[in-house]
């Protein structure tokens, strides 16, 4: 059976992979696989006989990433490497009689143990309200102990800033914090809107660094209680109020919105209501920042759904954009474009930091959220890092204006934070 075993995953590998690996089958036989004379990267452990079956039969994401959360295989060492393999076995996947052939390889293995992987399982109309609500609840009742073992002490829930890959993540989501501000040129006196305020990072940044007014609204009873207590915390809870409630029932108008990772989650169905809500809530003169994952390649959106692994099991609802139909929803809800940045390569170094520290925490993670959760996100994030490495993901900063004056240049945007006295 080992034979067959390897005989069949030979069938799947492409000829050319720039990384090296071992594959350990359930008997304990290894063999080495890749670019010759390169240190091995990972090993790929199969952990029973039909375990290459289970993971490309049916040849989809969903079942390679549910194979993964059973135990049908393991991989020790780094996992996005072997995400990329993945990915490019995903991009060499033979047609006609070579698929055949593959086809007959993988179908002598034995028949894979099809454990039920659960999901979301959402009611009601696509992005209603409490559709909205429950999809969201279900990306962030994984916990706050869970997050807190990737997230590390300052809760920053999207991609860092990075100035040399070797820096710590905490000085890297600290810089975007900032960098967020600045774009957005805040004052004492201002207010802001942070749309999907996730524990209140930015809110307690601006605040405290920058004496603005926040409104922090997010969809997480969670996140929202959390927020609160590290407000209150903080110190600010004279300037900071967060408020469980959906940005579609915010009323006002604020002098700065601040949306970051929250894009994400609206779908691209629903975008021009998104940009026509925020454009509203954007108080003449005001700005406008959206702090995005976007999607490159022909198709100009793509939609998660439970066909996919991160649909069913990590963001059940929500879908990616390329960039330029968002900045066109900008524009056409009114708002001018005054900045773009590209964070691409970043986002995949706060990736890589995501996964080493949750493996790092994994028994505090696993007691948290449990054993399928800890395997979900770890194959999750290696293969969001794997794609914003190769360049199928991206993520951008747009800042939009409402007749705003801004200096000329960008230099403004990256210089040393205010110090605004309490």
């Amino acid at each position: 059976m080992a034979s067959s075993t390897f005989r069949a995953l030979e069938a799947v590998l492409p000829p050319l992979l720039p990384t090296a690996f071992w594959v350990a089958d359930h008997d304990g036989e290894r063999r080495r696989y890749g670019t010759t004379g390169a240190q091995a990267g990972f090993t790929l452990h199969l952990t029973y006989a039909g375990s290459l079956r289970s993971m490309f039969l049916p040849p989809t994401d969903l079942n390679l990433g549910e194979a993964y959360v059973r135990g049908d295989y393991d991989v020790e060492g780094d996992l996005v490497s072997a995400m990329g393999v993945a990915r490019r076995i995903a991009e060499a996947t033979p047609r006609g009689v070579d698929r055949i052939r593959l086809l007959r390889r993988l179908y002598q293995l034995p028949a894979p143990r099809r454990a039920t992987v659960p999901g979301a399982e959402l009611g009601g109309r696509l992005h209603s309200r409490a559709r909205d609500s429950a999809a969201v609840r279900f990306h962030y009742d994984v916990g706050n102990e869970f997050y807190s073992c990737l997230l590390e002490e300052g809760l920053v829930y999207s991609c860092a800033v990075y100035s040399d890959p070797e820096e710590p993540l905490a000085v890297a989501q600290e810089r975007k914090l900032d960098r967020v501000c600045r774009k957005l040129r805040l004052q004492p006196g201002l207010r802001l809107l942070d749309v999907g305020c996730g524990w209140g990072s930015l809110a307690i940044h601006a605040a405290g660094r920058y004496g603005v007014t926040v409104l922090g609204v997010t969809l997480s009873e969670a996140q929202a209680e959390l927020a609160q207590r590290r407000v209150a915390d903080a110190g600010l809870a004279d300037r900071i109020t967060i408020v469980l409630r959906d940005y579609r029932d915010v009323k006002g108008a604020f002098d700065r919105v601040a949306s970051i990772g929250m894009f994400e989650h609206v779908g691209p169905e629903r975008l021009r209501e998104y940009f026509d809500t925020i454009h509203a809530l954007t108080a003449p003169g005001g700005l406008f920042l959206n702090h995005g994952i976007t999607k490159t390649g022909a198709a100009r959106s793509r939609s998660m759904t439970r066909r996919t692994f991160v649909g069913k099991h990590v963001f059940p609802d929500g879908g990616l954009s390329d960039a330029a139909t968002a900045m066109r929803g900008m524009e056409a809800a009114g708002f001018e474009v005054r900045d773009v940045e590209a964070l691409r390569e970043h986002y995949a170094l706060t990736l890589r930091a995501w996964v080493r520290n949750l493996e790092t925490n994994r028994d505090r993670a696993v007691a948290a959220a449990g054993e399928a959760a800890y395997r979900t996100w770890r194959l999750y994030m290696a293969g969001s890092a794997d794609n914003f490495e190769a360049g199928n993901l991206g993520v951008f900063q747009v800042l939009g204006s409402r007749g705003a004056a801004l200096p000329l240049g960008r230099s403004w945007m990256e210089a040393e934070p205010l110090a605004v006295p309490r």
